[in-house]
């Protein structure tokens, strides 16, 4: 047994650390998976329909991909910002997000290969 000499000596434990929230993570996985599904979508409605390629020519030297990308672009701030104050203090499952985000990422990047938007022309 020890004495009250060694106890003393002894080091005190160190207070367990609480594990910050993932949501400020998962908040980001899944705002970037919604930003590229825009991407891919803006990019093939751009294709299907003249008047909505028109309407995303917001710069004339830079064409249609400068409405492309701004609104891609606002789409997954407001995503995250949005989904970082939902979450910012959870624990969201992240499997199913990370999931959920990688199926929006393979269908924008669909959205974006010339052979599947040219054939909404």
């Amino acid at each position: 047994m020890a004495t009250p000499a060694e106890i003393e000596k002894q080091p005190l434990a160190a207070p367990a650390e609480a594990e910050p929230p993932s949501g400020p993570a998962a908040a980001l996985i899944l705002a970037g998976g919604i930003g590229v599904f825009c991407m891919g979508l803006v990019t093939t409605l751009g294709e299907a329909s003249t008047g909505i390629a028109d309407g995303l020519q917001w710069n004339d030297r830079v064409g249609p991909l400068s409405g492309k990308t701004l609104i891609t672009v606002i789409v997954f701030a407001a995503a995250w910002a949005l989904l970082h104050t939902l979450w910012r203090r959870s624990n969201p499952p992240l499997r199913s997000i990370t999931i959920t985000s990688a199926v929006l990422i393979v269908l924008g990047l669909v959205g974006t290969f010339p052979t599947f938007f040219q054939a909404f022309e």
